[in-house]
């Protein structure tokens, strides 16, 4: 097995106490991120907040961060992310927030601490357009959203 590869991460003055993101176990995917709220913050039905997790992170070049939803809040509440996954390129030196959105039919309450996310990391293909008048034809052709079968 390769070596991990290093991502520096900084805890903000606001997320003093929080644990660093980490892995809930040994085959996790993703590191959990956390709320640095300094009150709890109700979402209502449809409703969508941006919640900090007080980090700050820097990541080799060539690589993202995604962050996604948690799958237990949204199988349980309805807690979702409207741009889920987001991406973190690896200039990026600000805070990491996460914009929840409540799905379900109830009021759901974030508190200091809770696990509101999960970050996965990824490389990324930077790629060199090359402008043109025509592509080469292929047998599905131009058939988009469902045009392979349902």
């Amino acid at each position: 097995m390769e070596a991990p590869i290093g991502v520096m991460i900084r805890q903000l003055p606001h997320a003093a106490g929080l644990p660093i993101p980490r892995y809930a176990t040994d085959g996790a995917a993703g590191l959990d991120l956390y709320a640095a709220i300094d009150q709890s913050i109700t979402l209502n039905p449809m409703e969508r907040r941006l919640i900090g997790t007080g980090i700050q992170i820097m990541l080799p070049p060539h690589y993202e961060a995604q962050i996604r939803p948690r799958s237990g809040l949204a199988s349980r509440y309805g807690i979702g992310m409207v741009n889920a996954p987001g991406t973190i390129d690896s200039d990026y030196r600000g805070e990491i927030q996460v914009v929840l959105i409540n799905w379900g039919s109830e009021p759901y309450t974030i508190h200091r601490g809770d696990r509101i996310a999960q970050m996965v990391f990824a490389p990324v293909i930077q790629v060199q357009p090359i402008v043109t008048d025509t592509l080469p034809h292929t047998t599905r052709g131009d058939g988009g959203f469902g045009s392979t079968g349902s």
